[in-house]
């Protein structure tokens, strides 16, 4: 999938010095985890303000956009999402993070366009372009992209991404300080360098990184809300068939992993995955044949994070 709207924090100039060595010692310590790898994940914008942003980008994106008006596609996406939706409370609460959903007000849109693409903002903000939608096939292909781009809000990965940005930015700032009486050659060839240095070296594995982390929390999602994580080999096989013939980053300069790898990494993630499904189909099973009042049902604990 593509990235999502840029969300874009503006600095105070007079923060910026003083900030930098803070921030680089947050850096390499980390401040956060990432649900079920435990990846140590920089977080330095408070969570309010990214939800802030996060719901302004998107009112401004769905002006911009037409929304999708057949109604039995409409009708898929919300079913889907909001099963996705219920699986990911299970997950937190049964894990005790249900404080990363806090601030969580769910919205599942689709947008009428040709782009093979979704995405989900921070807060709970998902957009469905109906362009995705033959490639999906049916709920489950469908599942297989919603838990995904729902996995990487609440891993957090757009927050990280930012703050990513943030401290490199603090970064070239302090290089810019120290190389300033330079030759403007020598010091412009050294800016091109470090920015080169820290996409390449820091920004682009950081991303593939998070594309794997979003496909493992995604095949657990879609596993605990009834659908077959299996089907998310053939759905991104489909994908690879759909962009070929079109030009693509080798996988180094690229912000995701090519398809083969994410292939085969799904294939590594499956046997865990299944556990989930077939504890689905466990508990679906018992209650099909339950006696009234005989098994009590987990139900989302909402009120416990809105």
């Amino acid at each position: 999938m593509t990235a999502t709207p840029a969300i874009r924090l503006p600095i105070p100039a007079f923060l910026r010095m003083a900030l930098c060595w803070m921030l680089t010692a947050l850096a390499l310590t980390g401040c956060a985890k990432v649900p079920v790898t435990g990846r140590n994940q920089l977080s330095l914008v408070p969570e309010s303000e990214i939800l802030a942003m996060s719901s302004k980008e998107y009112r401004q994106f769905l002006k911009t956009h037409r929304l999708c008006q057949d109604p039995a596609k409409r009708q898929m996406v919300q079913r889907v999402g909001n099963r996705i939706r219920m699986a990911v409370e299970r997950f937190m609460y049964e894990t005790g993070q249900t404080e990363r959903l806090r601030g969580y007000h769910w919205e599942f849109n689709l947008v009428c366009g040709k782009e093979i693409n979704a995405f989900c903002m921070p807060g709970g903000k998902v957009v469905v372009y109906s362009g995705l939608l033959p490639i999906a096939q049916n709920d489950t292909g469908l599942a297989v992209v919603l838990g995904h781009e729902i996995a990487h809000a609440v891993a957090n990965h757009g927050e990280e991404r930012l703050s990513q940005e943030l401290l490199l930015q603090m970064g070239g700032e302090v290089l810019s300080a120290v190389t300033g009486s330079y030759n403007p050659g020598i010091q412009g060839l050294i800016s091109q360098l470090y920015g080169l240095g820290a996409n390449v070296g820091f920004l682009l594995p950081y991303s593939r990184q998070q594309e794997y982390e979003a496909d493992h929390l995604g095949l657990i999602f879609m596993a605990m809300a009834g659908y077959d994580p299996r089907a998310a080999i053939p759905f991104w096989e489909r994908m690879m068939r759909a962009a070929q013939g079109k030009p693509r980053p080798p996988e180094l300069l690229s912000t995701h992993p090519s398809d083969r790898d994410r292939i085969n990494q799904i294939r590594k993630l499956l046997p865990e995955a299944m556990q989930y499904y077939q504890r689905y189909l466990y508990e679906y099973s018992r209650q099909q044949y339950r006696q009234k009042g005989a098994i009590r049902q987990w139900q989302s604990p909402a009120g416990n994070y809105r």
